[in-house]
């Protein structure tokens, strides 16, 4: 199999993309309220420390990914178990953010659409990128972001009239809680999430590429996320943020320049779609590496097909409702994927450090 190797500024605009993609609609940390900014910051320093234990797993195992590493940690037997747990983990999140996707363009645009018809073709466009590998993913990645992040700054600076500072004071007014039940959300969904790179990266220019890669693709997807979210507040307030099922569509679409520049929300959607297209190509290729890896195929682009359309086909029958699918991801989401996204890459670590240092004696 051809030897994928990405770049920093791939790696890092694939990173972007991947913590923007399906959160870009919503207003994360909301939980803390006009505190949103402080919840933003105390994720980020939560999430820290994980992305140090990331990029040290690659730089232990240099050339090797999440599905190599677990086997070589825990032994055929137990690493089988933990591949197929993975599997299912980027198998369920593809599936659930294709849901996401679907319900979305179906309520702000083609309300007559089947819904399996929107899911549909962003499953093909996914498809047709991942077959071409994730240096291909990580090239279209870098064209997409700079239009991404220049596009909303450009954007939000139209919405400076209507902000109102007060919707932002007074700061601590609800106590600490509610800032810490915003980080924890901030840190769950999405910044958490990038440990799906573990299993997509393998190969980096330079032995230390990874820790500059995770850290600076944070920073910009975080900072990127707060300032849409604080616009969100700014713009509608507090209350109207909470009870605004996509509260970004709503803020973007109070755009109007003396009645020729308006319906500027579009821009909601295209941007949603550019970050859901990466994410949930990732998401497909890291399930397609790790089958690979399980059956011990030579290459994984020969499973590509049959696993999108398993995914495709799940994400249709997923959820009874909209509804139903909120309050999954809202109170079942962030601890059903703890132990994917930290519990188990901390084992995998601590086992992967004591191997080195036995090696090394």
């Amino acid at each position: 199999m051809k030897k994928e190797v990405v770049s920093d500024k791939q790696g890092i605009a694939l990173i972007v993309l991947f913590i923007v993609g399906s959160s870009s609609i919503f207003a994360q940390g909301i939980e803390a309220k006009k505190d949103l900014w402080l919840a933003f910051i105390l994720g980020v320093i939560m999430v820290l420390p994980m992305l140090g234990i990331f990029a040290r797993l690659h730089y232990i195992f240099p050339g090797k990914d999440l599905f190599y590493i677990i086997e070589a940690c825990f032994g055929k037997l137990i690493g089988k178990i933990m591949i197929m747990l993975y599997i299912w983990f980027v198998y369920f999140m593809a599936s659930d953010i294709l849901v996401n996707y679907g319900q979305f363009i179906n309520i702000v645009s083609f309300e007559k659409t089947p819904q399996i018809v929107v899911i549909g073709f962003l499953g093909i466009l996914c498809i047709w990128a991942i077959k071409e590998g994730i240096e291909n993913l990580g090239r279209i990645s870098v064209v997409f972001m700079f239009i991404v992040i220049f596009t909303i700054l450009i954007l939000i600076l139209f919405l400076i009239p209507k902000m109102e500072i007060n919707n932002l004071r007074p700061v601590f007014s609800q106590g600490f809680k509610p800032i810490l039940d915003g980080a924890f959300s901030v840190f769950t969904f999405p910044l958490i999430q990038i440990v799906v790179f573990t299993m997509a990266f393998s190969n980096f220019k330079k032995k230390k590429s990874s820790y500059r890669i995770y850290i600076i693709g944070l920073l910009i997807g975080a900072s990127y996320l707060a300032l849409l979210s604080i616009t969100n507040i700014l713009v509608l307030g507090v209350n109207t943020t909470i009870t605004t099922v996509y509260p970004s569509h709503a803020t973007l679409s109070k755009i109007n320049i003396a009645n020729t520049l308006q319906r500027i929300e579009v821009v909601v959607i295209t941007i949603f779609i550019l970050g859901g297209f990466i994410k949930i190509s990732i998401l497909l290729l890291c399930a397609c590496k790790g089958v690979s890896k399980l059956f011990k195929f030579r290459d994984y682009r020969f499973i590509i097909i049959p696993i999108s359309l398993l995914t495709i086909n799940l994400s249709y029958f997923q959820y009874e409702s909209v509804m139903y699918y909120f309050e999954f991801n809202r109170d079942i989401w962030p601890y059903y994927n703890f132990p994917f996204q930290v519990i188990f890459p901390i084992a995998i670590w601590i086992v992967a450090e004591i191997k080195k240092r036995k090696l090394r004696s």
